[in-house]
């Protein structure tokens, strides 16, 4: 009988299992028979039990400090969690026992806790969610020339130290081969992809749309590099300075910004045009985005984004909504002809893509269609997840394969990134 191999997946930015990227991956492992563990800081108000068992998966949670200096809370924070996953690996380690460590970034500091398991005969993955040289880039300015060289010299070592890499897209893949001098067969790109199990049209609740004609809808985080500002400065643009009054916002989620969202919201007059949900569940999502006319993605273009996958992209183009975006190239390649795309970083260009769908609602509706075919094909999640199965069958090459998708399929996106 062969041997069950063991994962302990660790994450720092958000609690288990409310990770989007990282809760999908742990399942898809432990359904192909991988024994999963998870380290992961508590939640602010959920996921505040210090361990749980969920879906048959162990999940050992820390408490974080709340510091107000924000340079100082990223150095407490990081260090912190540093210690407490260790600590808490060993007890893993003691209860569970496990063969891998997958460590979600950001931070890229678990590669020290990775060098100390290589001793003992463990494997070590490094999945590459945000490039943390360019985040902290666009969260702290180009001022801080020193933190940019010890974030570089950090991910190096994240490439170094690990036996496989996995990146969200193939924009991180070129930056581990030719930034980390990684070996390109020991980097896999698994795709951020929306779950079809939750994410399908439900019954249509018209009173979502607050009494309006057409309802704009956004979901997800609300972080600096995200730019949700630039929703309600599209929204200005369209209610006061183009008289557009049939039109609702609705903002779907949380964040470090999300306050301010809503104080700039009341700024510039648009309380009766904006809802905001806070976070909810992927149930949730699905049914205000069924009434959704459009799909908002204001992420800019800020030196980070235009290599980032944006899981929002594929949850619109699911519920098959047509999408309007800065012309990024991550983006573009994820929407194609489901999504019209401005002009970088110009909200009046923004706002006139979001016209151009209001007044037409054939290419609404033809573009949602191409979305959710693509997702369907290409992008769902039972097809994006064979490549993190193929990543694993590589690292364990004596475990009973899986129908994983050929490489092949990284060369035909390589073809149509050309002409995108």
């Amino acid at each position: 009988m062969a041997k069950t191999c063991k994962v302990l997946m660790l994450v720092e930015n958000v609690s288990a299992p409310a990770d989007r990227r990282v809760w999908p991956e742990a399942l898809a492992l432990r359904e192909n028979g991988f024994q999963v563990s998870i380290i992961s800081p508590k939640g602010k108000k959920t996921d505040r039990e210090a361990a749980a068992c969920i879906d048959g998966i162990s999940i050992y949670r820390y408490t974080l400090p709340a510091i107000g200096n924000k340079y100082l809370a990223y150095l407490a924070e990081y260090s912190i969690s540093l210690l407490m996953t260790f600590l808490l690996s060993l007890k893993v380690w003691r209860r569970h026992g496990f063969d891998v460590i997958h460590a979600a970034n950001p931070p890229d500091v678990f590669f020290l806790i990775g060098l100390f398991y290589r001793l003992f005969g463990k494997k070590y993955i490094f999945d590459q969610h945000d490039l943390s040289p360019e985040l902290f880039q666009v969260k702290f300015g180009r001022r801080m020339g020193p933190l940019h060289k010890l974030l570089l010299f950090l991910e190096r070592c994240s490439y170094r130290t690990a036996h496989l890499v996995i990146t969200s897209n193939l924009s991180q893949k070129r930056f581990a081969i030719e930034r980390g001098r990684c070996r390109a067969e020991r980097v896999f790109v698994v795709r951020n992809g929306p779950n079809l199990k939750y994410h399908h049209p439900t019954t249509p609740e018209p009173e979502i749309k607050g009494g309006r004609p057409y309802l704009l809808a956004y979901v997800g985080l609300m972080a600096v590099q995200d730019c949700v500002e630039n929703c309600l400065y599209a929204m200005d643009e369209l209610v006061h300075k183009r008289g557009r009054e049939d039109i609702s916002l609705l903002l779907i989620g949380g964040g470090e910004r999300f306050a301010r969202i809503q104080a700039l919201a009341h700024e510039l007059q648009l309380d009766e045009y904006v809802r905001f949900t806070g976070i909810v569940k992927p149930t949730e999502i699905a049914r205000y985005l069924t009434v959704a006319d459009i799909g908002l993605i204001p992420d800019p273009q800020n030196g980070m984004n235009e290599y980032s996958t944006m899981i929002k992209t594929m949850e619109y183009m699911a519920l098959g909504k047509p999408v309007v975006a800065f012309d990024l190239a991550e983006t573009r390649y994820s929407a194609q002809d489901a999504g019209l795309y401005a002009t970088p970083n110009s909200i009046e260009d923004f706002a006139n893509k979001i016209e151009q769908l209001l007044e037409n609602e054939e290419l609404r509706v033809r573009m949602g269609q191409i979305g959710r075919r693509r997702v369907e094909t290409e992008l769902q999640w039972d097809v994006t997840k064979q490549q993190l199965l193929l990543a694993y069958e590589t690292l364990f090459p004596t475990r009973e394969q899986t129908s994983a998708v050929p490489a092949a399929q990284e060369e035909r996106e390589e073809a149509v990134y050309e002409n995108v």
